[in-house]
């Protein structure tokens, strides 16, 4: 035996594996359950008929569109973006899909198809200025918003739509909509979470839009194409916020009004950073902006159901969103000390 064969150290014959993602379920996640069970218990105290599926059924109704277009803004607020167009974008693809329905009676493949489109074409308008114009996302959004709204107006026609016929009520919350006491609209919402998840989480696309959040200048250094995955992630938030107009359209009544998506883009950015998407990007979670939503939903309709004003709802998602940003802040501070 050599002396270098002698003093060489020891390599065990395996490495030990090691765990490259993260949890399945965060920490953040477990306490957004903790907060929802509590609340569902409280709220079950206070007024029992919370807990009635006359209550839970319209409750998971709401939730769907708003944890659907959340999909889509938590893969943008991933890659250090942001899409405040998504209320007036609502607003266009529900009154354009609302009159051909009236105008046209078109069947539901088509009706979707028709809001799905457009969405899309909204998103990726929203994905080349921002990608390849290289101006900042609200700024691009916030005049988007305003544009998409004028248009809405527009074919609104200073009226209501009235006489949509039911097409779209397998979305709604009779009994149309729901199978086993399940609304579709939610059931849907559930495997659009799945995907995404399974996406983030399991390809190389996922974690280059994680890279694209954490440092756009590396991640293309590293060959990754920033601007078509940027242009992508609004893309695909047009096309949720197309279906999820559909769900808006068969959760009302035979009449469409000009409130639809009003405020919208609010309680879906609340619902994905409430959810740990760090507003920082390169951070998130769909599974946690699910729960931010139903969060979001359970505070406004206990609230509207313990007689309280209705002002006070805004309050506490407000302190939650606060609370939530606070401790990602404080997160980051301290894993850029560490």
């Amino acid at each position: 035996m050599t002396i270098d064969q002698r003093t060489a150290p020891s390599v065990p014959a395996r490495a030990t594996a090691r765990r490259i993602l993260p949890s399945p379920v965060t920490g953040q996640e477990f306490v957004l359950l903790g907060v929802i069970a509590a609340l569902w218990i409280l709220l079950g105290l206070f007024t029992p008929a919370f807990l009635s599926p006359g209550s839970i059924q319209p409750l998971l109704v709401s939730v769907a569109p708003i944890a659907l277009i959340g999909v889509g803004m938590t893969f943008i607020i991933i890659t250090a973006g942001i899409d405040v167009s998504v209320g007036g974008a609502i607003m266009l693809c529900a009154v354009v899909t609302a009159k051909f329905l009236v105008n046209l009676d078109v069947p539901l493949v088509a009706a979707i198809a028709i809001s799905v489109g457009l969405g899309i074409v909204l998103g990726v308008l929203n994905g080349v200025l921002i990608a390849y114009g290289r101006v900042h996302a609200i700024i691009i959004t916030f005049g988007t918003a305003n544009i998409f709204q004028f248009l809405a107006l527009r074919v609104f026609g200073s009226s209501t739509v009235n006489g949509i016929p039911s097409t779209l009520d397998v979305f709604g919350r009779g009994e149309a909509g729901r199978t086993f006491g399940i609304p579709h609209s939610f059931a849907i919402t559930i495997v659009v979470v799945a995907i995404a998840w399974w996406y983030l989480r399991h390809t190389s696309g996922g974690r280059n839009l994680f890279a694209i959040g954490g440092n756009a200048q590396a991640a293309r250094l590293a060959g990754i194409k920033v601007q078509p995955r940027v242009m992508i992630a609004y893309g695909l938030t047009g096309a949720l916020v197309g279906l999820a107009a559909c769900f808006f359209i068969a959760a009302g009544t035979a009449t469409l009004d000009q409130a639809v998506g009003s405020g919208r883009e609010l309680a879906v950015i609340a619902a994905v950073v409430i959810g740990g998407t760090s507003i920082l990007g390169g951070r998130g979670s769909v599974i946690g902006t699910l729960l931010g939503a139903i969060l979001v939903q359970t505070v406004t309709s206990g609230v509207t159901q313990i007689g309280w004003p209705s002002q006070l709802a805004n309050l506490f998602v407000g302190l939650f969103i606060i609370i939530a940003v606070g401790t990602d802040l404080l997160r980051e501070r301290a894993r850029r000390k560490a």
